[in-house]
C-alpha cells in the first residue's frame, strides 16, 4: 500500500467547487475567539462541500493570516457571511427554511448518533464560544439541540474537533 499523491485525489478546483452541488448544511459560529478554530472550520466545510460558514459576533473573518494558516485556502472555496449577532443569522436561516440546531450540552438534547435530518431539508449547525459554548438566547431560538456523546472526564471537546465530529455524522446521514 502506498500513500496517494495529491494529484491523484481528483479534487475540485476552487471554481468547480463554487458551482458544484453542496451538502445542505451551514455552520454558524457563535462568538468563536480562536482564529485557528475558524480556519479549521473552513477546512471542514470545504472537505464536506457544505453550503457556507456564518461568522457571528466576535468571530474573526477572512482575510486574516491566522485563519489562513489553518484554512489552507478553504476561505476561497467556501462561501461565508458575517453577522453582528448570531440571532440575526438564525432569523435569516429560518426565513430560508433551515432547521437550526445548536451543538451543546442541554436538557432534552438529541444525542448526535440519534439525530436524523429531514430528508430534503436544510440544516444549520451552531457552534459556540470556546469557554461559554452556545449562548442561551441562541439555544432558545434554535429548533433543537444536538449533543455529542462523551465518556471521559472532560466536559467538552475543542470546537474544531466538535465541528468535524458533527459534520461527519450529519453529512453521512445526508449521503445515505
Amino acid at each position: 500500500m502506498r500513500k496517494t499523491r495529491n494529484e491523484e485525489l481528483g479534487r475540485l478546483s476552487v471554481e468547480e467547487f463554487r458551482i458544484a452541488g453542496k451538502t445542505p448544511v451551514i455552520i454558524v459560529l457563535d462568538n468563536v475567539r480562536s482564529l485557528h478554530n475558524v480556519g479549521s472550520v473552513f477546512r471542514t466545510a470545504d472537505a464536506f462541500r457544505l453550503e457556507a460558514v456564518y461568522l457571528c459576533g466576535i468571530t474573526g473573518q477572512p482575510p486574516n493570516n491566522e485563519i489562513r494558516k489553518t484554512a489552507l485556502g478553504a476561505t476561497e472555496s467556501v462561501g461565508w457571511r458575517y453577522f453582528s449577532s448570531t440571532l440575526e443569522a438564525l432569523q435569516e436561516l429560518k426565513a430560508s427554511s433551515y432547521k437550526v440546531y445548536a451543538v451543546e450540552q442541554a436538557q432534552n438534547a438529541i444525542l448526535l448518533n440519534h439525530f436524523e435530518p429531514a430528508q430534503g431539508g436544510k440544516v444549520a449547525l451552531v457552534f459556540g464560544n470556546e469557554v461559554n459554548g452556545v449562548d442561551q438566547a441562541v439555544i432558545d431560538a434554535s429548533d433543537g439541540v444536538i449533543e455529542i456523546p462523551q465518556l471521559g472526564t472532560k466536559h467538552s471537546l475543542n470546537i474544531a474537533v466538535s465541528v468535524g465530529v458533527v459534520v461527519w455524522e450529519v453529512w453521512r446521514k445526508f449521503a445515505l
